[in-house]
């Protein structure tokens, strides 16, 4: 990245600040080197760690893949022993260490905890702690976007993206006085403790909801003010047959080219769409309502319910939402439009996704590295519901706690958006904790 793109064109410097490579930064803020901030920089273990993996070894050997945006999940790590950390120790790690990931997702950047103290790694760019910065406030600053850009500027690789540490180490960053760094750092952690409370809160709130669907979509426990036995049927004979294709396939796969995809009309239902009990809207693609029409057996409508063919896990599936008029499946999608004079739709789809139905499709499923399951094998498949008032009422409870998680999930978004912009303040120096 040139000096130009770094600083910007803004000409505009208020008073107290400076125009610097990095762009404008407070008076009394530095511009360093990371090879100036940090006096150690090196290289993991760079061969495959495999040889040294023990099941009796004790001691987390990290790698890649276990390093997050200051978290390490370092429990799902292999292990090592005493004896191999101790002839490893170039690449053993002291708390207050920072690790960046260099293959795979390069740049991401985490700090050793007291409890990974004498760890070990492989193949990461490893900063040594030293009394003349703050680690946290470091990881902060390299998981920004000033040091996201740099490394963009700076990896290769298609299939699996990395960077030398060699041009790592001439990354360049605003630096505050010490004391600033660790008022920075302070702030930004009790952000990161507030997500990290809330995604424990809503991991709970979800294995809550998997006990409930267990209990309710079962019959083990019964809402109160309903008894009686619950009925046997075929999934292929809940579907509304006053509708046609209300339950189908959607083998349109071949008979669209490359112009038939538009920017807009009726959006495709992608494989990655079909959430597990949830419609997944980040991935768009369209045709026209012409071509639309032309394929009409394959179009979906709001409140019908599609599952997967295949992937895992295999026959999940998501209620259809009302953001637009109607979709068209996938060719890996099935459509379900439930007779709703005996059936809840929610009630069948959390069905469909609860533990008990996951096995049944997947004992009828084929395949062995990826599941696929047919249309005449989900007919066919038995399941036990109860009349319509218990459907709706089991609907409710599930549909409760799916608000529920909703809320969580969007107050969880908002914060770590609030945290981005707070790091953009605080780490450029637009926003002053310690007046100079």
């Amino acid at each position: 990245m040139s000096r130009q793109e770094l600083a910007g064109n803004n000409n505009q410097v208020p008073p107290g600040y400076k125009q610097t490579e990095v762009g404008v930064i407070p008076e009394d803020w530095e511009v360093k080197y990371l090879k100036q901030i940090s006096p150690s920089q090196s290289v993991g273990l760079v061969i495959n760690p495999s040889s040294y993996f023990d099941d009796k070894g004790t001691i987390p050997m990290l790698v890649g893949s276990h390093i997050y945006e200051n978290y390490i999940n370092w429990k799902i790590a292999n292990r090592i022993t005493a004896a191999s950390n101790e002839s490893l120790p170039a690449s053993r790690l002291k708390a207050g260490d920072l690790v960046t990931v260099r293959v795979g997702e390069p740049g991401i950047t985490a700090v050793i905890p007291t409890e990974l103290d004498g760890c070990n790694c492989a193949s990461m760019m490893i900063i040594r702690q030293h009394s003349s910065f703050n680690s946290l406030w470091l990881c902060y600053m390299m998981n920004s976007r000033l040091g996201k850009n740099q490394i963009n500027h700076v990896h290769y690789g298609t299939a699996q993206k990395q960077f030398n540490i060699s041009d790592a180490i001439d990354f360049i960053y605003p630096i505050p006085p010490l004391p600033e760094q660790k008022a920075i750092a302070s702030v930004l952690s009790d952000v990161d403790e507030l997500i990290s409370s809330l995604d424990k809160l809503i991991a709970k709130k979800r294995h809550i909801k998997t006990a409930t669907m267990q209990q309710l979509l079962t019959g083990k426990t019964r809402l109160p003010g309903f008894g009686g036995e619950w009925e046997e049927k075929r999934l292929g004979t809940i579907a509304d047959n006053s509708t046609k294709w209300s339950f189908t396939g959607g083998p349109f796969g071949s008979n669209l080219k490359f112009c038939d995809y538009t920017e807009q009309g009726v959006q495709i239902i992608q494989l990655q769409n079909i959430g597990d009990g949830e419609f997944i809207n980040d991935s768009q693609v369209f045709t026209s309502s012409i071509k639309a029409d032309e394929l009409l057996s394959c179009n979906i409508y709001p409140d019908d319910i599609i599952l997967s063919k295949m992937g895992d896990p295999v026959a999940r599936a998501c209620i259809i939402p009302d953001i637009n008029p109607r979709y068209l499946m996938c060719s890996d999608g099935i459509r379900l439009c439930v007779n709703k004079a005996d059936n809840d739709s929610y009630f069948i789809c959390s069905y469909i996704n609860s533990p008990y139905f996951r096995l049944l499709a997947e004992n009828a499923s084929t395949g062995s590295t990826r599941k696929r399951i047919g249309l005449d094998s989900l007919r066919k498949i038995q399941i036990l519901i109860p009349p319509l008032p218990e459907q709706k009422a089991i609907a409710s409870v599930l549909s409760d706690m799916d608000k529920e998680i909703a809320a969580l999930e969007k107050r969880r978004a908002k914060t770590q958006a609030i945290k981005q912009g707070m790091m953009q303040e605080l780490l450029t120096g637009r926003t002053r904790l310690i007046k100079p």
